[in-house]
């Protein structure tokens, strides 16, 4: 949503976060199927042009049930294994996500299909969807976690850390201060845009501080509390915090 919002300023948006459900990543796969189906349902009787599934773990588990079941374009999250790949051939990525992406068929299909068994190193780190949460975006605690996960790996043979759960964006910068310069940090948003503007020819516009129409709804109940409305500008101005951060 942020990096759409940044592309595609002029256009109309429905943000759904399933806030009764979160977090996805420690769900069984019935769970999520039912989460997803039932946000299908809602975000299509609002009449909306496309649907952006802005989450791995349900672009994992349910888009190929929801695109069977749902005549318009659905597109998905997939972590940037080949995008790291491509720009650092035959050098290690460190692939991360939620625990159900970790444990799916889809990333390790993914893997599979870019020939990169030897390259790609998968790691969940879901007690980052569990700060994201609670916005406790920078801290010792966060520090401490993410010092903790990447101590377990010689970082110097690898070229990227790929970003395959979009709760991770917000903690860029703590990232950044503990991966050496040689380790990029990469994420999927470029491409999902890009496939969104290809399936719906929608007009990218030059960068502008401008932002798009945007309702927000928690699970279909649209926010309207000056509370919830300030808890989600705080997300937005992290993101913006984190945008150009690689």
């Amino acid at each position: 949503m942020h990096h759409a919002g940044k592309i595609l300023p002029n256009e109309e948006f429905i943000f759904f976060a399933d806030e009764d459900n979160v977090p996805y990543g420690v769900k069984t796969r019935e769970q999520v199927l039912q989460y997803v189906d039932d946000a299908f349902k809602f975000l299509v009787a609002q009449n909306v042009g496309a649907i952006v599934v802005a989450c791995n773990t349900a672009t994992s588990i349910a888009v190929r049930a929801m695109r069977e079941k749902y005549r318009l374009p659905i597109i998905g999250m997939e972590p940037a294994v080949k995008k790291a790949l491509d720009l650092y051939p035959g050098k290690k990525v460190l692939v991360t996500a939620t625990e159900a992406t970790v444990a799916g068929e889809k990333i390790k299909n993914l893997i599979e299909r870019l020939n990169a068994k030897n390259l790609a190193e998968l790691k969940p780190l879901q007690k980052l969807v569990d700060f994201a949460e609670r916005q406790e975006f920078n801290s010792p605690a966060v520090e401490n976690y993410l010092r903790e996960i990447f101590s377990d790996y010689d970082l110097k043979n690898f070229s990227s850390v790929v970003l395959g759960c979009t709760h991770f964006n917000y903690f860029k910068d703590t990232m950044r201060k503990l991966l050496p310069e040689n380790v990029k940090i990469l994420d999927g948003n470029e491409g999902t845009l890009n496939r969104l503007i290809q399936l719906t020819n929608l007009k990218p516009e030059p960068a502008t501080k401008k932002f798009p129409s945007v309702k927000y709804f928690y699970s279909g109940r649209q926010v309207t509390s000056p509370e919830e409305s300030e808890r989600l500008k705080n997300y937005l101005r992290r993101l913006d915090e984190m945008y150009l951060i690689n």
